[in-house]
């Protein structure tokens, strides 16, 4: 995971992860099981394995930022793919109001914690938890023909944490190479294109 500098500096300035869980758990009565084998953004996941992603990144953020280091903050997310459990529809909406509500509390912006099997300063893993929630977000949106917008705070937050810079040019090796867009283009396009994919993204076919 990457440790640039963020727009977080003290809980004062520490950004509400709720917008961005509740605009995927609104994505969630979009996905039919017909879409569950859709490509998505991500080269190796389908929509299903997005979803099953989707569930353990919130499960292992909510678990970071109440410092409950385990299972679930100890696994790297590309140890092998993830798996959608059969009763998805109802547990990740609760994951994911859970990952928010345990970022509201001032005390998981402080410290270290861990997540993915790395350990980081608190208010770095807030951000990487943000930018988790939107772009893979716009992933889930983007795989099943739904639209998606996201708040300019959220999206400014993603973009300090993606940016490449001179001590760290390929961000850890978490993140594919930047994507070249046009200039002025949106910044949720920017955003997306720093985390290595296309804004003009779609499904074949």
């Amino acid at each position: 995971m990457d440790t640039h500098e963020t727009p977080v500096s003290g809980t004062a300035s520490a950004p509400d992860l709720g917008p961005a869980a509740r605009r995927i758990a609104g994505l969630l009565g979009g996905v039919d099981d017909a879409r569950l084998d859709a490509p998505t953004p991500c080269p190796d996941y389908a929509v299903r394995e997005l979803l099953g992603h989707l569930a353990m990144l919130a499960a292992a953020f909510r678990d970071a930022a109440r410092k409950d280091l385990g299972p679930s903050t100890a696994v790297a997310p590309d140890s092998a793919l993830p798996v959608l459990d059969d009763d998805w529809r109802e547990v990740l909406p609760r994951l994911l109001e859970e990952v928010a509500a345990a970022w509201r509390s001032p005390d998981a912006w402080t410290g270290m914690t861990r997540a993915g099997g790395v350990d980081l300063p608190g208010e770095v893993a807030g951000a990487v938890a943000l930018d988790e929630l939107v772009v893979h977000g716009w992933d889930l949106a983007r795989s099943t023909g739904q639209p998606y917008e996201a708040g300019e705070a959220e999206l400014r937050s993603c973009e300090a944490l993606l940016a490449p810079d001179e001590d760290d040019p390929d961000r850890g090796g978490i993140f594919g190479p930047p994507v070249a867009v046009p200039a002025g283009a949106p910044l949720l396009d920017r955003v997306i294109a720093l985390s290595g994919r296309r804004p003009d993204w779609r499904p074949e076919g």
